[in-house]
């Protein structure tokens, strides 16, 4: 078992408490400041899309909490050191070693969904990939992973942790996850079976990190593995049957979302008791 990295190792005043409503506003203000500062693009730049113009948003959003986020830490949960707390100024071996780890189990649950859909006659291969669809996978591998780590394994899970106490921050930081992602544009049942999903993948992205001796690459390379690897996957790899039943496969029709189905929560489960050991974080943070 390896041993904790000195961000892992970082003590926990018990005295810090944050307030709960800077928890709360905290990165809705960040969002709200972002879509602002972009909304001039679209008078500058009058052939961007709507959509554009909110994703330069976001980019802005994720540049603020950048900026603002090791100020916070110092300030509110008096951390010396905010980059290592939140497992990024890690040492580079072990940065290396658990983001490819990540990266790997994110390919091997995506490879047990696309071997199961063909052998179920659900999907036929097409491995049709082009640079266009490489580099949008890698950004949302990169994008994706880095910033919903970042902001949920990282500052979210730290804060409730320091709100709360270990047990039951580790549930929320999933619950929250999952809340707030889209599965209520899900019908009924496939709606509940998404969040569920969610839920289970915001537990096994905590507990990767805890594996990881408190490095946050791990999850990093898990979570953006998973979101880039099913792009390619959907877009050029595999051409997935419109009557394969959302149970299994998860929904979304022609958009699908396998960690909603039984599938991804066979792979997931199957995740979460790999890791089990790290449930009461006997090893790594937080």
């Amino acid at each position: 078992m390896e041993q904790p990295a000195a961000a892992a190792k970082a003590a926990v005043n018990p005295e810090v408490r944050p307030h709960w409503w800077g928890t709360l506003f905290y990165v809705p203000l960040l969002y709200l400041a972002g879509w602002l500062l972009a909304r001039p693009l679209a008078l500058v730049t009058p052939s961007w899309r709507p959509d554009q113009v909110d994703l330069a948003g976001l980019v802005v959003a994720l540049i603020l909490l950048l900026t603002s986020l090791p100020l916070r830490l110092k300030r509110v949960w008096q951390e010396s050191h905010p980059w290592q707390r939140l497992g990024l100024a890690v040492p580079g071996a072990l940065a290396l070693r658990s983001g490819v780890r990540g990266l790997l189990k994110a390919l091997l649950l995506l490879a047990l969904v696309g071997a199961d859909l063909m052998l179920a006659g659900q999907a036929q291969w097409l491995g049709e990939l082009n640079g266009a669809l490489l580099l949008n996978g890698l950004l949302l591998l990169v994008g994706v992973g880095f910033a919903e780590e970042l902001l949920f394994r990282g500052w979210l899970w730290g804060e409730l942790e320091l709100q709360f106490g270990p047990r039951r921050a580790l549930l929320l930081q999933a619950l929250i996850f999952a809340l707030l992602h889209p599965w209520y544009r899900a019908p009924g049942l496939e709606g509940l079976g998404l969040l569920g999903g969610l839920f289970l993948l915001g537990l096994v992205l905590a507990l990767q990190r805890r594996a990881d001796a408190g490095s946050l690459w791990g999850a990093i390379g898990l979570h953006g593995g998973l979101v880039g690897g099913w792009f390619l996957v959907q877009k050029g790899l595999l051409q997935i049957s419109q009557a394969a039943p959302a149970w299994w496969v998860g929904p979304g029709g022609s958009d699908i979302n396998p960690i909603g189905g039984l599938i991804g929560w066979i792979g997931l489960g199957a995740l979460l008791w790999v890791r089990r050991r790290w449930w009461n974080g006997a090893n790594g943070s937080p």
